[in-house]
């Protein structure tokens, strides 16, 4: 799972159409009406991700999005293993804030929370898939929140349809090699 901000961004004057022989001329002043978060879960193996567009990235909306997890993309798992990261907001009580304790009790049990070191990343699939994201739907002004919905929702319809992998290449070999600083006794 991973979570990243999106900013809200409209044009201050509209452009003036393309003409023949002429494009269309767009003024680089905008105005940026807010902010949205965008959460990202996904099953790298099976080609399936969840992405879900909030106002904000509150314990709240953490929380609901685990329990969509949970109902939606899991339903029939005992246990789901989820890598994030360490934020404030991803904790017990976020669970036990928003939904009664025994409805958060058998939430909390059934994942298994595997936390990033606080100086690295294990989200990377997460990332690629939220970069892919990015580069399809997102890369551009978008001025509200239910066009990013929208834009989101026909992303991630398309690629679960296509049971888009991530075809993970990171070996054991070459995390050696990369973290050579870090553990110079394994690699001499």
């Amino acid at each position: 799972m991973y979570e990243s901000p999106k900013p809200l961004i409209s044009g201050a004057r509209s452009p003036i159409p393309m003409e023949p022989g002429r494009e269309t001329r767009v003024d680089f002043e905008y105005v940026r009406p807010g902010m949205v978060n965008i959460f990202m879960a996904n099953e790298p193996l099976a080609g399936k991700r969840m992405v879900e567009v909030t106002d904000f990235k509150e314990k709240q909306d953490w929380a609901m999005f685990i329990k969509r997890i949970s109902e939606e993309m899991c339903p029939d798992a005992e246990k789901i293993k989820l890598v994030m990261d360490n934020f404030k907001t991803h904790s017990a009580s976020a669970l036990y804030e928003n939904f009664g304790p025994k409805e958060a009790k058998s939430l909390w049990d059934r994942f298994e929370f595997v936390f990033t070191p606080k100086h690295g990343s294990w989200l990377n699939m997460a990332e690629i898939e939220l970069h892919v994201l990015n580069g399809q739907c997102l890369n551009r002004h978008i001025p509200c929140k239910e066009k990013v919905e929208q834009e989101v929702s026909a992303c991630q319809k398309q690629r679960n349809t296509k049971e888009a992998k991530i075809n993970w290449r990171f070996t054991t070999k070459e995390s050696r090699i990369k973290s050579r600083k870090l553990f110079p006794s394994i690699l001499t």
